[in-house]
């Protein structure tokens, strides 16, 4: 009897380790869920939010306004041997893509109305869209003074100023909308509302380009850094800080550290 007690103890324990695992488990689709007959998941890169793309078109721009900074430097020190094609193709790619998409269809259609109201954001607007405007101005001037294939003696400082110029507006520029103008503009929507302008923006952006205009952008800006040099991030790795000079003690605190010492 002993013998088949112990027998049937076992069994029962063992049927009860295992109840306890699957329930531990939960129901099924928990932790091993059966995806053989569901569609594909799709990764979350594939999916971008308005605000998102906005900001990721400024990185375009921002790496637009490091070639104008960089070539300002390059243009004063060697202006007899600077190519201005990568200047031309710069401008040109702000022009469309920054000036005439990001800011004309998106922001100066959709988001600077929309947040008129908005507190802070709404202080804004104003000086936004005259930066908008003035960015065309010094565009033009780009483009016309790196038409021809050598930049005219005449024209080099005025060129350089007016690309640093740029670049010390959009920075600021970009900085404000980032941080202040299109969470302001998302707190106007709800969800549904934000998922309806994410898909107005991507028709917005096949409609202008005919395609992706985002990944062209980016295949352009990359093919222009890599032109004058400037693909390798490493190279604008800063310098390490200078060391500190060594503080001299005075007799006072030589004493003081003497009479701490046990």
């Amino acid at each position: 009897m002993n013998i088949k007690r112990r027998e049937w103890l076992a069994v029962a324990t063992s049927v009860g380790a295992g109840v306890v695992l699957l329930g531990c488990r939960g129901p099924k689709g928990a932790e091993e869920e059966d995806t053989s007959d569901n569609e594909p998941v799709k990764p979350a890169a594939s999916e971008v939010a308005a605000t998102e793309d906005l900001m990721r078109e400024h990185g375009v721009l921002r790496r637009a306004l490091l070639v104008y900074q960089e070539s300002a430097v390059k243009l004063r020190s060697s202006a007899a041997t600077f190519a201005p094609e990568a200047l031309q193709k710069t401008a040109k790619l702000f022009r469309a893509f920054g000036e005439e998409y990001h800011e004309r269809k998106l922001e100066e259609a959709y988001i600077f109305p929309a947040v008129q109201r908005v507190g802070l954001a709404a202080v804004y607007t104003g000086v936004l869209t005259a930066q908008h405007q003035r960015g065309r101005e010094l565009t033009d001037y780009i483009l016309s003074v790196t038409s021809a294939p050598k930049i005219a003696s005449g024209n080099v400082e005025p060129l350089a100023r007016v690309m640093e110029s740029l670049v010390r507006m959009y920075e600021h520029h970009a900085a404000i909308e980032d941080t202040i103008v299109f969470p302001a503009w998302k707190q106007t929507m709800n969800v549904e509302q934000m998922d309806v302008m994410s898909e107005k923006f991507e028709d917005i952006e096949h409609q202008q380009f005919g395609k992706d205009g985002y990944e062209d952008a980016v295949k352009q800006i990359s093919d222009i850094e890599a032109s004058l040099g400037l693909a390798d991030l490493g190279q604008f790795t800063a310098p390490a800080p200078p060391n500190l000079p060594e503080v001299e003690e005075t007799p006072e605190k030589k004493d003081d550290a003497e009479k701490k010492k046990p």
